[in-house]
């Protein structure tokens, strides 16, 4: 099993904190990350979200 840092922790609290704090699901959410460039889809996503895996830029 990967072991994560404590970085990829809060990087994946911060996110899911500000989703369930704005009510967004995930498709509206994809949709208004499109609206800035940052092209996802649904799937990948939650995955991303899911790992803690993601760049700095996309936080």
């Amino acid at each position: 099993m990967v072991e994560r840092t404590g970085w990829e922790e809060k990087a994946k609290g911060i996110i899911r904190g500000e989703v369930a704090r704005r009510s967004v699901t995930y498709a509206p959410l994809v949709k208004r990350l499109g609206e800035i460039g940052v092209d996802e889809n649904e799937r990948n996503l939650r995955n991303k979200v899911s790992r803690g895996e993601f760049t700095a830029g996309f936080l």
